[in-house]
């Protein structure tokens, strides 16, 4: 941290032991020794804050953008179940209209009813006799009866 060497350290010494004195020089390296392990533990505690409050912002980011994309599923799922219900109640309408159009609306035939003209007689299946035909051919004769 400071990059003090083994000389620079033992000048610090001399220096103290002239300045302090040879009496109160345990004394006093006893309480340097504790400040400097009070300092190293406040350190390393705040660096441990640091660390913790970090992963909490992590976990408060990653817990964010779960409700975020929890809520757009839910959200997504709401849409996809009312487009469902529209599409199943308007299923039902057209279900409903459908028979109440089917009984309005005539039965289907093979006659059309635009070729009726007045006055055209229905149209004949074949191999029928016509109503005004006579029945047979030896009816229709000239020929007199023997």
């Amino acid at each position: 941290m400071f990059d003090i060497g083994f000389w620079e350290l033992a000048m610090i010494g001399l220096v103290a032991l002239l300045v302090i004195g040879p009496e109160r020089l345990p004394g006093v390296a006893r309480t340097v020794g504790v400040w400097v392990g009070r300092g190293r533990r406040l350190v390393s505690q705040v660096k441990a804050d640091v660390a913790r409050e970090m992963k909490a912002e992590e976990l408060k980011r990653v817990l964010e953008q779960q409700k975020n994309s929890i809520a757009s599923d839910e959200i997504l799922e709401t849409a996809r179940d009312a487009f469902q219900d529209i599409g199943a109640s308007a299923r039902e309408t057209l279900d409903a209209a459908k028979p109440a159009s089917d009984a309005e609306s005539p039965a289907p035939t093979d006659h059309d009813p635009m070729d009726d003209t007045p006055g055209t007689p229905p149209p004949i299946a074949p191999g029928a006799a016509s109503p005004h035909a006579p029945a047979s051919d030896d009816a229709s004769s000239d020929k007199p009866a023997k």
